[in-house]
């Protein structure tokens, strides 16, 4: 041994996934609940949970399969078969897509489905388009499966929604997927059934990968309906893969239960993804997101009444501030007002350039916590989840109007 022996390496850590950023929405509602936690009274709209209990006959089905000792052994990778069934009699019904249950792989939550859907079709520089403002999991997702995401952004003025053109433009010969999502997190917006058949019809001509997340599909206001991409162009159920879930339509965040449905290959792929990296979801929890799918549907409805409700009163009270322009959401709980008619401004001697800097000044001057645009595509917006009382609501609301009144 020499007598001055060189320190031992510190070995690195993943360069791929230190690149990927925390998500910025579980991020502020951590920070809220820390804050209210310590007996701050901070209202937060942060979180896209529904503050609804789980139905009761959905509980009642997770505790029966408590007694039965079949629930607590491995079981298939992709999911039980009669909740493969049940998940592809939903797609039928609700996506106007017939496909057999091998097609349907159940998940541990919608975000599992997203990060093996672009797993099972992005290879290395292949370009996804993604459509701003986005989910903030897609572009770290797609950047996980070694591909380019390519924002394509729709302001305000646009309702937030993409057209063909913009995508013609940003398309080349290195864009494989389009993430088409409706309605939409985090801004609400609904395509219309001829937007979605355009846009479909696009990507069927071009050979394009669709990924549709359709989590929120079932949560439409005004008559709207959330027309899915393979029911208003059919053809092109050969290239698209579904993402949903029971987490959103029935206030089940925490059973950590969502599903990928698409064509036989990739879903082969991604079973076999599945198999090594998490085998089969929690059977008691599948139990569960069967009785949601399967039982009546009564409560499920009275929780979308009421975020309706909570949607208009969002909406007017918000529209109330001036320098805040609010788009009206027709689906999901968001609503995702431009502010940036507050910006560049001094407010109670702070200057406020960006909404990364207004939602800062929010959470510390009217303990209301926002998740700023920075974390969907650009700066100039908030996302406001109204998944929470209304009581809380309007008191979160009318502390902004004071604010910036």
């Amino acid at each position: 041994m020499t007598e001055h022996a060189a320190a031992p390496r510190t070995p690195a850590v993943s360069t791929k996934l230190s690149a990927i950023a925390e998500s910025a929405t579980l991020k502020v509602d951590a920070k809220a609940k820390a804050l209210q936690a310590a007996g701050r009274p901070v209202v937060s709209y942060a979180a896209g949970e529904p503050d609804f209990a789980t139905p009761q006959f959905v509980v009642d089905a997770a505790a029966e399969a408590l007694r039965d000792p079949a629930n607590f052994r491995y079981t298939p990778a992709a999911g039980l078969p009669v909740l493969r069934e049940a998940i592809a009699a939903k797609t039928l019904r609700d996506s106007g897509l017939e496909v057999a249950p091998s097609q349907v792989i159940v998940t541990n939550g919608g975000k599992q489905a997203v990060y093996q859907a672009f797993q099972a079709v992005v290879n290395p520089g292949d370009e996804v388009l993604l459509p701003a403002p986005y989910w903030t999991t897609y572009p770290e997702a797609i950047a996980l499966a070694d591909g380019v995401p390519v924002e394509v952004f729709a302001g305000a003025d646009q309702e937030y929604k993409v057209t063909v053109d913009q995508l013609e433009a940003a398309r080349t010969d290195k864009t494989t997927a389009l993430v088409f999502v409706s309605p939409s997190n985090p801004t609400g917006a609904v395509y219309t059934a001829d937007e979605t058949k355009a846009i479909g019809e696009w990507a069927l001509a071009h050979g394009i990968w669709v990924i549709s997340d359709e989590i929120y599909q079932n949560l439409v206001y005004e008559g709207a309906r959330a027309v899915s991409i393979v029911e208003a162009v059919p053809e092109l159920a050969g290239q698209t893969i579904l993402v949903n879930g029971v987490a959103k339509t029935y206030a089940m965040t925490g059973w950590r239960v969502g599903w990928m449905v698409g064509p036989a290959a990739a879903i082969k792929v991604a079973g076999n993804l599945q198999s090594h990296l998490s085998s089969n979801v929690n059977n008691i929890a599948q139990r569960a997101a069967l009785a949601a799918l399967t039982g009546p549907q009564d409560e499920a409805e009275k929780m979308r009444q009421a975020f309706d409700r909570r949607r208009g009163l969002i909406v007017s009270e918000l529209a109330k501030i001036p320098g805040v322009t609010v788009p009206n959401p027709l689906g999901a709980f968001y609503v995702y007002p431009d502010v940036t008619g507050l910006l560049g401004r001094e407010w109670d001697g702070v200057h406020i350039d960006t909404s990364l800097e207004l939602a800062d000044y929010i959470l510390e001057r009217a303990e209301v916590a926002v998740v700023p645009g920075e974390a969907f595509g650009p700066s100039g917006y908030l996302r406001l989840s109204y998944a929470l009382g209304e009581e809380q609501l309007l008191e979160g609301v009318q502390r902004l109007q004071r604010l910036f009144g």
